[in-house]
């Protein structure tokens, strides 16, 4: 019967989507992490009655025709792109984004990755990174003797420093945005790289048109609501059993026919 194979369908899209979910979930608190959401699209039809097929010489037509549906398929893990809720540091090297945009990052080959994740430190050389110690672009280095380091919501970024009585400007932080923010590839530690469907990164300061302002001593939580995650979580459960139960309703309607035919 394809009630089996449509249902052990459902049991794997369900499988998928729970994944998902406790991935959001374990990433609760993960700097700057926006969720997924696994979504779904039916398989193929077979057409057994098509509708609109004449059923007379007076050209009667059946209304609506038969059609036996062959289970679901997963059509994406889209990324949900919406803002995370901005949580005090006290660290002044801890940098959040408020609206449009990505930190660029650049990697040990050369590529340019791209980061909500703002919480900063500086290398041996007093140069801006990343905790794992990949520089920002455009790069930004500290003199050692600053005392203290103002970053404004337009990106510039200052230090106070003893010979000068006034602050001294370092450079500009600045981000980059995309048409379709969904289409980026995540390739851990918080990081994702550009793809054909995100199309190429438009940089520019932050707080001009398109960009969002920065908000030094403040990072980006993850976009995670726990008690929706839950909820989908027990829907999912839900809906793996309902499948199941399809499997075990099907295997018996077997049972019974070929105990027919043994009779």
């Amino acid at each position: 019967m394809r009630a089996l194979y449509a249902a052990s369908t459902g049991m794997q899209a369900q499988e998928l989507n729970v994944q998902v979910i406790s991935n959001n979930i374990a990433n609760l608190r993960t700097t700057g992490y926006k969720r997924q959401r696994a979504q779904f699209q039916d398989l193929l039809y077979d057409t057994l009655r098509r509708a609109g097929t004449a059923t007379s010489e007076q050209n009667t037509q059946v209304p609506s025709g038969i059609q036996l549906g062959s289970g679901v398929k997963t059509a994406s893990t889209a990324r949900v792109m919406s803002q995370g809720t901005l949580t005090p540091t006290e660290q002044q090297y801890d940098v959040a984004i408020r609206g449009d945009g990505f930190f660029q990052v650049t990697l040990p080959d050369g590529r340019t990755a791209y980061t909500r994740d703002g919480s900063f430190e500086l290398d041996g050389t007093g140069q801006l990174v990343t905790h794992d110690g990949y520089l920002i672009n455009p790069q930004i280095t500290v003199p050692q003797n600053a005392s203290s380091i103002s970053i404004s919501a337009s990106g510039i970024v200052q230090a106070t420093v003893p010979t000068s009585t006034t602050p001294t400007t370092l450079g500009t932080l600045q981000l980059a945005r995309f048409i379709n923010r969904g289409g980026l590839e995540s390739i851990g530690d918080n990081l994702f790289v550009e793809t054909a469907a995100s199309g190429q990164p438009i940089t520019g300061n932050p707080q001009a048109e398109g960009f969002g302002s920065l908000q030094q001593s403040y990072l980006e939580e993850a976009n995670v609501n726990a008690v929706t995650e839950i909820s989908s979580l027990i829907a999912a459960q839900r809906a793996y059993e309902m499948n199941a139960k399809v499997v075990t309703a099907t295997d018996q309607m077997l049972s019974t026919t070929s105990q027919m035919f043994r009779g």
